[in-house]
């Protein structure tokens, strides 16, 4: 992933990209760093609640694309984030009811590339991802979304548990994709709604279930027993289109 993420190396460089408002999705330093400039670079990142790991010096030189690293490695978004509130906004600026995709846990960049193209031609309002244990807006991310990320707006947040919680006080609903669920024909999937779409390997966590309204699931008539999370994505979503055109 280092690759495609934009790599900031050296004390000066990354220093100077905190201070410019660049988003930085993480930070390495190495472990037991803790002279002047590199207080003052953590102290920048824990301003923007950037997830600082301490590292060996091995794994920073692992990291490095420079060599010149001086025990800093910052990881930058390749894409600026939005707010929750911006999707929000969108949806009254086009006087729709909220449809958002809430990934959980989503690792593989082509997956969530083709998730935000998905949601931006079935018209959803945008993308909600959380901070850890997930892809960010690398570049493959933005070359797979065929250019959609310069339309459809990603959120990340720390807590999708609690995003959703708020987000229902807003009157939205949620439903995710999962085996153990019901047909997604029989479902109503109109109104204000959010779909949760589980991380490739786990599916949805539980504790992220326990949140949801429903439980979709697409029928399987084949010998595996799953679907890659974006085309998931897909056939749930174009189901909730075709309900909202009715």
């Amino acid at each position: 992933m280092r690759f495609e993420e934009l790599t900031i190396e050296g004390r000066n460089a990354v220093l100077e990209a905190f201070r410019s408002g660049k988003t930085i999705d993480k930070l390495f330093v190495l472990d037991g760093c803790q002279d002047g400039p590199v207080k003052t670079i953590t102290r920048e990142a824990r301003k923007q609640d950037t997830i600082i790991n301490y590292v060996a010096k091995e794994r920073l030189d692992q990291l490095s694309e420079t060599g010149k690293h001086q025990g800093v490695i910052a990881f930058a978004a390749a894409y600026k984030y939005a707010e929750v509130e911006d999707i929000l906004e969108l949806a009254r600026e086009k006087g729709e009811p909220p449809f958002l995709f809430i990934l959980d846990g989503i690792e593989d960049p082509h997956n969530l590339g083709a998730i935000i193209r998905t949601a931006n031609q079935a018209g959803a309002h945008g993308v909600i991802i959380p901070k850890r244990r997930a892809v960010g807006l690398t570049s493959t991310v933005a070359k797979t979304s065929a250019g959609a990320i310069n339309y459809t707006p990603v959120a990340k947040v720390t807590n999708i548990s609690a995003t959703i919680e708020e987000l229902k006080e807003k009157g939205l609903w949620f439903v995710c994709a999962d085996m153990g669920g019901e047909l997604m024909y029989r479902m109503n999937l109109k109104g204000p709604i959010g779909l949760v779409i589980g991380s490739e390997g786990d599916g949805v966590s539980r504790l992220v279930k326990e949140k949801c309204d429903y439980i979709a699931s697409i029928p399987m008539k084949g010998d595996i027993d799953s679907l890659n999370a974006s085309v998931a994505a897909g056939v749930l979503a174009y189901e909730i289109v075709r309900q909202r055109m009715e």
